[in-house]
């Protein structure tokens, strides 16, 4: 009689059954967005051996192991022993959440992240932050390298805090000998996001400011998702850009949404915005404009070197955001309620914030003459 199949054998006892060899992987915001995503990619994965999920709730995955905690508790440094690799995804990037609040989430988090995981043991530590932080400039090269000059400001919309843990992830490895911190930065995300960006394209207009060069890169949360995995099986490290390969100009952005442009002089929409802003208006600062005015487009390349590609396009891109903010309207970064665009209209309601910034200014121009 010939002996059973190995499967059967294995079925039988599962004491036989070889151990997977894979990274133990600790994620932090697990339970939504990029972090589920990951989290259960990770755990469907024949290359990961086990995942520790950590965040404030428990989330969907249930072959994951869940630990409730706020990942500025210090005792998160016990749920990552035995973890090879920590992805930190819990950020704080709402464009409704207080400033201030939002830079102690945020910074914190990752210095205890940071520390505690090198108290553990853990061997490296993937950060991800933003193409943001290489800054859009009028004389950005299309592409940026990875080891371009991180040339943004604090000005943008949560930039500022991903500016502070990049410097963290450059001085961890010397601060904790033997912990590799990889940073991961995307380009425009798309996939169940919400961003300033994002909102750009809930606007009845494309706002373009007269002069300026914009050049539009997505990323696909799936393709981060692809890249995270990438840097967890230390295919790849260091720096890191993710995106669509190539870019789009504004006219083909145009062509392809079908969505006409408002053009504006420079001094009229970065002075209107931050009045708007200023007011309490809107949620975004002036300093979101930029990243519509200027490119930052990036190459990839050491993620294209090291064999991965982009799944989507960034036409394809396009079209899912399009899909997803269908029925949104949002002016200046302030989304309006069904209501209000149906009452004012939308370009109405862009012209009526306008006004709103210009009557704000001769205001406080006739009380510096009293």
């Amino acid at each position: 009689m010939s002996s059973p199949d190995p499967q059967v054998r294995a079925a039988r006892n599962p004491e036989s059954t070889p151990a997977v060899r894979g990274p133990v992987v600790a994620v932090t915001g697990a339970a939504s967005g990029v972090g589920a995503l990951l989290t259960a990619r990770l755990a469907a994965s024949g290359e990961i051996k086990q995942v520790i999920a950590i965040d404030e709730r428990r989330g969907e995955c249930a072959a994951a192991q869940w630990h409730i905690l706020d990942v500025r508790d210090p005792a998160i440094a016990e749920k990552l022993r035995g973890a090879d690799v920590v992805v930190h995804l819990a950020l704080d990037l709402d464009l409704e959440t207080d400033p201030a609040a939002r830079t102690a989430y945020n910074v914190r988090g990752t210095q205890t992240v940071l520390t505690a995981a090198a108290a553990a043991g853990v061997h490296r530590v993937v950060l991800c932050t933003s193409a943001m932080v290489y800054g859009a400039l009028p004389d950005n090269e299309l592409p940026l390298s990875e080891d371009a000059e991180l040339r943004a400001t604090a000005e943008a919309t949560g930039v500022g805090d991903l500016l502070e843990i990049e410097r963290l992830a450059r001085r961890a490895p010397r601060a904790h000998p033997g912990l590799n911190v990889t940073v991961v930065r995307p380009a425009v995300l798309v996939g169940g996001t919400d961003t300033a960006l994002t909102r750009y394209f809930e606007s009845p207009r494309l706002l373009v400011v007269a002069g300026s060069r914009p050049a539009w890169q997505f990323c696909h949360v799936d393709d981060l998702c692809g890249a995270l995995e990438y840097a967890v099986l230390e295919k790849v490290d260091g720096e890191l850009a993710v995106g669509c390969d190539g870019w789009l100009e504004q006219e083909e952005v145009e062509e392809l949404s079908g969505i006409r442009r408002m053009e504006l002089p420079s001094a009229v929409a970065l002075g209107a915005a931050a009045r708007l802003h200023r007011i309490g208006l809107t949620p975004s600062p002036a300093g979101d404009l930029a990243y519509t005015m200027y490119p930052w487009v990036v190459s990839g390349s050491r993620l294209h070197d090291a064999g991965w590609r982009p799944k989507w396009t960034n036409e394809e891109v396009l079209a899912e955001l399009l899909e997803e903010v269908s029925g949104r309207h949002t002016v200046a970064g302030r989304r309006l309620g069904r209501k209000d665009a149906t009452a004012a209209g939308a370009a109405g309601a862009t012209v009526a914030l306008l006004g709103a910034a210009a009557v704000v200014r001769r205001a406080r121009k006739a009380r510096r003459r009293i």
